[in-house]
């Protein structure tokens, strides 16, 4: 079980000693249990050394059927339905008063939110006692005493006041670094249970195929290797803090038709081989490797199913192959979609039938539980829901409840600690480094980077991304943290040693936005005005940092975009820069990849900063000036045009294949423009590495064999920094068509000048496997192509082995 090892006793005599509202008057607190039923007894289901199932089992067979359907349905907080900040009388009256499943967000000061704002929320040890008294409740004070699971977001850190702010998940997976994102879930995790919730709504699994699509911000990547890679160490840091993890959103959630979002959210155009190949392989092997106790079912329908409502999607894949046994949350509003969007239920009492015969647990909107929990009682009466499919329902909820310990300290054990375990020094130097490894260093023509302070004394800083804050707060992460803007971090580098100037020259977007993506807009005489401002002062500067991109209020959830340039007249400003002859360093605040085409070929050099935490402007100016060398790759492929999309990897053999030239009976072209602007796992440095001396062994191997890989990799340069290796494989015949070259593996290492390092990487089985022509995983027989690179085409050494038998690989 998981849970902190903390004497019992201190809780219980914390708790007796003053029964907060509505104490028993009979002592259910015992040594070592606790008597959740008051009758007196250790029932088995009270019992700690007894099995789980048992305990289950017990459980259940004392659960009326009110009580039972209370436990498919989430309470959300305060500020989002809840009224209360904590219980009152009337809650006795409430359908909660006979247990809820969880409550979402209670009294975490929810960012953009000002009704959620509490006093209840900070200092953390007033939370964290905040939620003992309503937990206090739910055990007092209903018949069975069934503890609430407290669930919370947690995507870019923990979604409460003033907690460990982490960059957006687009940035995390710019790292490639694997520990580092350990690390930050194990933040994520402590600080949730010091803070009373026991699960958090984290890692985003989604795979990231369409640049235009708004959460793109909160994806690591469009590669499936990387992503299941990172989601995996987020996963256990999480859960190995004692706190569940919910994985988001199950499943093919990320490619909505033409990338739009929105009231769209529906759609996808997804194969069945690639949906398991690309879009399920994260969730299989994370479940598989990290055994997460939440899973998040998503809104969206897979060929014509929804998949909140299908049977293969919530118990066939997840449970009976995958081996999931937690319990599956609907994402808001997934269960009425299936009536007023999918149309495959006739009214919302059909929909509430078909999620729960599907293998839905609990659902979450933001309105009352009565709304789920009244039909799905109805139906159990007449017969159209089982009580044996209840059963099986609300055991896997109880499930994770026994899991995370909540039948045997049921509270925060030491509310007071809170204080001193949530967002600490070393948790913000993380922070930090998890910051500066995010960024990527796309350009930096003729070294210009990092700029040397002594040579540049007047420095213009531009853009309406300079002074602007809101990209580092997010709906899904920590409020009230103060932010370091870049306009302020450069001004703080640079004191006393260069004069910083500003000027805005722009806004991000312009009057007539978003038109202006498909019809220009012409200047007003105001914008005109900004513009000038900026060039006269930039006459006069030695350098010009100019920050553009996209705010918060172009990227997030349904936030798609029509076009990826820089929107606005940012271009504009851009070239009115370039055109003083003064160089131009430009800095991107962005939250998806962006069309900057003009950008790349005239600007010397560009750095993308991406949606980086409120420590923006500190590592954005020590990168810039040097003190941090950016080793950062990018985990999405940069298109050159919306025209190109999709363009991504890993991709089919020839479908982003250029155009023939020469006499051809089928045609020849030059219609269209080629290639990524910034191909996917890209990014400089401002050092040199080399590779050599690739090994792989054995020659030969079968099917249910490990390969070896080894390389050797030295800093070249004259700087210490960082060099993500990246390993891609390719099988060079197969029985049926799959990826050019898939990702396989990735190590992040920092180096000295001159300094080597040998990496040593191992094939199995499961990397090698593919979705035969009867649906099966197979290894197949043949050739394999191993490739050592720093991005999926700067590839520097090759060498191949063979799998002489075949295999069927069980997944």
């Amino acid at each position: 079980m998981i849970f902190c090892k903390k004497t019992f006793l201190l809780a219980c005599m914390a708790l007796t000693t003053s029964q907060i509202l509505f104490g028993q008057q009979k002592n259910i607190y015992h040594k070592g249990w606790v008597d959740f039923n008051k009758n007196g007894k250790m029932d088995v289901f009270e019992d700690p050394s007894k099995a789980v199932e048992l305990r289950i089992k017990d459980l259940l067979s004392q659960m009326t059927l009110d009580e039972k359907t209370c436990q498919t349905a989430t309470l959300y907080g305060y500020g989002r339905f809840l009224k209360d900040e904590m219980p009152t009388a009337e809650w006795k009256t409430k359908i909660w008063k006979d247990g809820i499943a969880n409550i979402d967000e209670e009294l975490n000061s929810l960012a953009y939110n000002k009704k959620a704002v509490t006093t209840y929320s900070y200092p953390f040890s007033k939370h964290a006692n905040a939620i003992n008294t309503i937990q206090k409740w739910f055990v007092e004070e209903t018949r069975l005493g069934i503890p609430v699971d407290f669930t919370n977001e947690g995507i870019h850190g923990l979604c409460h006041d003033r907690a460990t702010p982490l960059p957006a998940p687009i940035n995390i997976g710019c790292t490639w670094n694997r520990e580092l994102v350990y690390k930050a879930g194990s933040i994520v995790g402590r600080e949730a249970r010091a803070l009373g919730y026991t699960n958090v709504y984290a890692p985003i699994l989604d795979v990231a195929r369409d640049q235009r699509w708004g959460r793109v911000v909160e994806c690591y990547a469009e590669d499936p290797f990387l992503i299941a890679e990172l989601g995996k160490q987020m996963t256990m840091g999480i859960q190995d803090q004692g706190a569940a993890a919910t994985l988001k959103h199950y499943a093919v959630y990320s490619v909505p038709k033409g990338g739009r979002d929105g009231n769209a959210r529906t759609d996808p155009h997804v194969a069945p081989r690639e949906l398991h190949q690309m879009f399920l392989y994260p969730f299989r092997r994370v479940i598989q490797e990290a055994h997460p106790m939440g899973v998040m079912s998503s809104y969206n329908d897979w060929d014509g199913e929804p998949v909140s409502g299908s049977y293969y999607f919530l118990t066939e894949l997840l449970r009976k192959q995958y081996g999931f046994n937690g319990y599956v949350v609907s994402d808001s509003e997934a269960v009425e979609f299936l009536s007023s969007k999918h149309h495959v239920a006739g009214d919302y009492k059909e929909a509430v039938r078909q999620v729960i015969e599907a293998g839905l647990n609990v659902r979450t909107q933001f309105n009352m539980p009565d709304t789920f929990i009244m039909p799905l009682r109805a139906l159990v009466k007449e017969g159209a829901v089982s009580m044996k499919t209840l059963d099986e329902r609300v055991g896997d909820v109880l499930r994770v409840k026994f899991k995370l310990g909540l039948f045997d300290r049921p509270y925060v054990e030491d509310p007071g600690s809170a204080d001193r375990k949530v967002h600490t020094k070393a948790d913000e130097e993380i922070a930090l480094q998890l910051n500066r490894e995010s960024m990527v260093l796309l350009k930096n023509d003729k070294g210009l980077l990092p700029l040397d302070i002594s040579r540049y004394k007047n420095i213009l800083v531009t853009g309406p991304l300079a002074e602007e804050v809101n990209y580092t707060t997010s709906r899904y992460g920590p409020s009230n943290n103060p932010v370091t803007s870049i306009l302020e971090g450069l001004k703080t580098y640079a004191k006393d040693k260069a004069i910083i100037s500003y000027e805005k020259g722009c806004e991000v977007i312009d009057a007539k936005w978003p038109e202006s993506e498909i019809i220009p807009a012409e200047l007003t005489k105001a914008e005109q005005e900004q513009i000038q401002a900026a060039v006269v002062k930039a006459r006069n500067a030695d350098v010009i940092i100019a920050v553009v991109g996209e705010s918060d209020q172009q990227v997030g959830e349904s936030k798609s975009r029509t076009g990826l340039n820089l929107p606005g007249h940012q271009l504009l400003l851009l070239q009115a820069l370039y055109a003083t002859g003064k160089p131009v360093v430009m800095v991107m605040v962005n939250g998806r990849p962006l069309t900057i085409n003009w950008e790349n070929r005239y600007l010397p050099a560009i750095l993308q900063a991406g949606f980086p935490g409120p420590s923006a402007g500190k590592i954005v100016a020590e990168t810039l000036f040097g003190d941090y060398n950016p080793g950062g790759k990018l985990s999405m492929t940069f298109p050159k045009s919306i025209g190109q999309i999709e363009l991504n990897f890993p991709f089919k053999p020839g479908s982003q294949a250029g155009q023939s030239k020469k006499d051809d009976p089928n045609g020849t072209g030059k219609t269209r423009v080629l290639g990524a602007l910034y191909p996917f796992g890209y990014g400089l440095s401002y050092t040199t590495f080399e590779f050599s001396n690739l090994q792989v062994g054995p020659q030969q191997v079968h099917a249910q064999g490990d390969v070896q890989v080894s390389v050797e990799v030295k800093n070249t340069g004259q700087r210490k920094g960082d060099e993500v290796v990246q390993l891609y494989l390719k099988d060079e015949v197969s029985s049926v068509t799959t990826y050019e070259s898939v990702l396989r593996g990735f190590e992040r290492v920092s180096l000295e000048p001159g300094e080597s390092k040998t990496l040593k990487f191992i094939l199995h089985p499961d990397d090698l496997a593919l979705l035969d022509k009867n649906m099966n995983w197979t290894v197949e027989p043949g050739r394999f192509q191993v490739m050592i690179g720093n991005s999926s085409e700067d590839i520097r050494l090759k060498k191949e082995f063979t799998v002489v038998e075949p295999g069927v690989i069980l997944k």
